[in-house]
């Protein structure tokens, strides 16, 4: 631990430089060729062995210790910005217009890269292999995580178990959080279309108001969750995006609704998709209208092996101190880590990067979002610190 702290504090300021590097070089979902050069010139420095172009921009890279076939464990860190224009006034602030690192994938890279450095220092004194995975497309579906897992991430070798990082603003910097079992929800992007009659407002009697029938689907949609949806089963159905396209004498020939349906129960997934299309469909015709309705499936949602979980609450504890491990509540939020968490044993924990006395309070994918760097020690170091613990973990367990 002595020596992982201590490369932590002495790599600090060279990761700081790869965090700003990419925060001021931005670049959206499968866009990320400037990004993962970056990352492989980078691997190439610290002669780590690296493929390129998994799932077309993303790279894996993989450091063996002694007996390297021992013990496999995987990091994960995500590469994709956002379409956000950046409102910070700082040197590192975003050079591309219209995108942002707003949801922290920045740090996530360099902590990863970090970890490697560490990691590849002291490589004559663990045993295993840790497989490094740089992910694109966290924030755009279908999702890199199932892209790369189709092209044979998490083969040769097999990990284990895999670790994803990721930052926290409810969580000042230094402090980390978990939460064992059901974590993060699925996600499903719901698109309705309304269709009745339009004609001049002065004249509802001769039109089929799409406005009218579209304000009862919504509501009539919200009774899924409040009388369909099993108390204990956590699910969310909001409609982000009304559309209409009429003027105020204007009634359209239709309505289109964007929403997005989450929970934590692949049953009740497929029961909800089944009822939010009943509903629309059932409500429109029977105010004299029709209704399409389309759900595009989205990320499962994502559990926290519990056994994995448990073992990282105690790395975490070991490394930063218990009193600097937090217990995280069930988050609506999905995460495309979860297409990992269905395959192997997976452990997604969250990395705290709030600093008041800074400033630093913004929430995740908003223009003003910022970390705390000093964040990036802590991130880098325990990432080392917990695949190398597990990896002993399961060599003492054979």
């Amino acid at each position: 631990m002595d020596q992982i702290k201590t490369l932590s504090k002495e790599y600090f300021d060279e990761v700081v430089f790869f965090r700003r590097h990419f925060h001021t070089t931005p670049e959206l979902s499968m866009q990320e060729h400037k990004t993962a050069a970056y990352i492989a010139s980078r691997l190439k420095d610290m002669d780590i062995a690296f493929e390129e172009g998994v799932a077309e921009t993303g790279i894996v890279a993989t450091i063996e210790g002694q007996d390297p076939s021992s013990a496999v464990v995987a990091l994960r860190a995500d590469m994709d910005a956002l379409p956000i224009q950046e409102e910070n006034r700082v040197d590192y602030r975003s050079g591309t217009p219209g995108v942002m690192h707003a949801c922290g994938h920045d740090v996530h890279m360099a902590s990863l890269l970090g970890s490697a450095k560490i990691l590849q220092s002291l490589k004559k004194e663990w045993k295993g292999t840790v497989k490094l995975i740089f992910q694109p497309s966290e924030e755009k579906y279908p999702g890199g995580a199932s892209l790369m897992i189709q092209e044979g991430v998490l083969e040769n070798p097999k990990p284990q178990s895999i670790f994803g990082q990721h930052v926290f603003p409810g969580l000042p910097a230094g402090k980390v959080g978990i939460r064992s079992g059901r974590y993060m929800a699925s996600t499903d992007e719901v698109f309705i279309t309304v269709k009745g009659k339009g004609g001049h407002a002065a004249t509802p009697h001769l039109n089929v108001d799409p406005i009218v029938i579209a304000s009862h689907v919504v509501l009539a949609l919200q009774q899924i969750v409040s009388r369909n949806a099993k108390p204990y089963i956590p699910t969310v159905l909001s409609f982000g995006r009304i559309c209409g396209e009429g003027q105020t004498n204007v009634i359209p020939d239709e309505v289109k609704l964007e929403g997005t349906l989450r929970t934590f129960d692949e049953e009740w997934r497929q029961k909800a998709h089944l009822r939010i299309r009943e509903t629309a469909v059932f409500v429109a015709q029977g105010m004299g209208g029709d209704c399409e309705v389309y759900i595009d499936k989205g990320y499962p949602f994502l559990v926290n092996d519990e056994r994995l979980a448990g073992s990282f609450r105690e790395y975490a504890s070991e490394y930063l101190g218990k009193e600097n491990v937090e217990e995280l509540d069930l988050s609506m939020t999905a995460e495309d880590f979860a297409y990992y968490s269905q395959r192997i044993p997976a452990c997604f924990y969250r990395l705290g990067i709030r600093n008041i006395e800074l400033g630093i309070t913004s929430n995740l994918h908003t223009s003003t979002f910022d970390v705390d760097e000093a964040a990036l020690e802590t991130g880098m170091g325990l990432m080392a610190w917990v695949a190398l613990k597990e990896m002993e973990k399961k060599l003492k367990s054979e």
